[in-house]
């Protein structure tokens, strides 16, 4: 008897606590390319999501689940999402319906807890047919760009949407300011005649670490600055940091402490590193990016010691570490930790404007200092035509090797050289 009453409290405690499981908040984000969902969740559910037609919909299926938040209210005019819906279903399930204004091609996945959120489902809704046109549009802008033969920058601003990033004593988001700076640095490399800015994130959403470099190559980026807000632990750290990509291991502790940190952030925006969509961009991030170190080099110590202008840096000396956003083979890439967030003084000038001026105003410095010892690349016709190239005062063979669109070893190889040691009237063969 004792143990069927045990076994009774165990089927009843079971039943309870699967019925406990409740989406608590509902949260979403608007991307160019897509909208996200966020669904809060006491636990982790099993879930189902698929589509109806005619009108367009959207269901997500949650077993042993309730709803116990607010159904956010989108705008007349989003592009997406008419309204959401929900109701129980089969007493102990919860079904949540997305009347749609547009068909959508959606992909959904759970996230464990994190600093700043516990369990959740996430959704993401592609427009359909709106895929052809923004892949229309980015490659009509990378021709546009090549036609009229300017740098392009690619700036990306940290974090975003669900990932706020580090958070300062006044509860400033790290997020918002670096999308602030970011935006400014994009106004002043707009007004220099040779260059062109390509804003990653131009609003508060959330894109994935390896999607950003994808979006500056396709692009067609000459270079890209991370922009972020850097925090630590004692309050008492302050000033900013340049930082490229090392992959012989970090340059310092805190360099290995920060570029864990954001690292992580790709799970925190819900795509896991080894996600097997991910084999194409796994492929590019491990080939060898030797030739693309110089340079990023370059530009870090420009915008370094203009940095050194503005304020206290943290740290006198270009710093490395592992940073996968850094990890382009292709582009030269640097991170800006503007100001430390967590120091009081430090977070108030990343709230001001001003503040948020001068640092745009030294990153563009730095950007301007090295585009000036670069030559713009030819058009592709003069560029395949040239078989020569003539070392001049200043050139490097990386750079050489970027600005023909050919890698550093079938450069080495064409001309038989073992390292990259080059001389000033040497002239080189260019592989076509």
């Amino acid at each position: 008897m004792r143990m069927l009453v045990v076994f009774a409290l165990s089927i009843s405690t079971t039943a309870i606590a699967a019925a406990s499981k409740k989406v608590d908040s509902l949260r979403y984000w608007t991307a160019p390319d897509h909208t996200r969902l966020v669904f809060g969740l006491s636990s982790p559910v099993v879930h189902k999501v698929f589509s109806l037609d005619n009108p367009p919909r959207l269901v997500v299926d949650l077993n042993n689940a309730k709803f116990d938040a607010v159904v956010p209210a989108f705008t007349t005019n989003h592009k997406v999402v008419n309204q959401i819906r929900q109701a129980s279903r089969n007493k102990n399930d919860l079904r949540v319906v997305i009347d749609l204004k547009t068909a959508v091609k959606a992909k959904s996945f759970v996230l464990k807890p994190n600093d700043n959120y516990g369990h959740r489902l996430v959704v993401d809704l592609y427009p359909k047919q709106n895929a052809e046109a923004k892949q229309h549009a980015v490659f009509k802008k990378s021709v546009s760009s090549a036609q009229h033969n300017k740098w392009v920058v690619a700036i990306d601003a940290g974090h975003g949407g669900e990932d706020p990033g580090a958070q300062g004593h006044r509860g400033t988001r790290e997020k918002e300011v670096v999308l602030a700076i970011a935006k400014k640095l994009a106004t002043l490399v707009n007004q220099q005649p040779n260059m062109q800015a390509y804003l990653v994130r131009s609003g508060d959403y959330y894109i994935g670490l390896r999607e950003r470099m994808e979006k500056a190559r396709k692009a067609k980026a000459d270079l890209f600055v991370s922009i972020h807000a850097d925090a630590f632990k004692d309050q008492r750290a302050r000033g900013s940091s340049v930082y490229v990509l090392s992959t012989r291991g970090a340059s310092s502790e805190a360099a290995r402490w920060l570029a864990k940190s954001e690292n992580a952030a790709d799970l925190v925006g819900g795509v896991s590193l080894d996600d097997k969509d991910g084999m194409l961009a796994s492929v590019l991030l491990d080939l060898s990016q030797n030739h693309t170190e110089d340079a990023s080099a370059k530009v870090a110590s420009e915008v370094l010691k203009n940095l050194k202008g503005v304020g206290h840096v943290h740290k006198k000396q270009v710093q490395r570490a592992g940073f996968m956003v850094l990890k382009s083979p292709d582009i030269p890439s640097i991170l800006v930790e503007t100001a430390f967030i967590s120091n009081k003084d430090e977070e108030a000038k990343l709230r001001s404007p001003r503040h948020q001026m001068k640092m745009a105003n030294a990153i563009m410095k730095g950007v301007k200092t090295y585009f000036a010892h670069q030559r713009l690349p030819s058009e592709p016709t003069i560029r395949m035509a040239a078989a020569t190239y003539k070392i001049q005062r200043g050139d490097t063979l990386s750079g050489i090797a970027q600005r023909h669109r050919v890698s550093l070893s079938s450069l080495k190889k064409a001309n038989d050289m073992r390292s990259s040691k080059i001389k000033v009237g040497q002239v080189i063969q260019i592989p076509s």
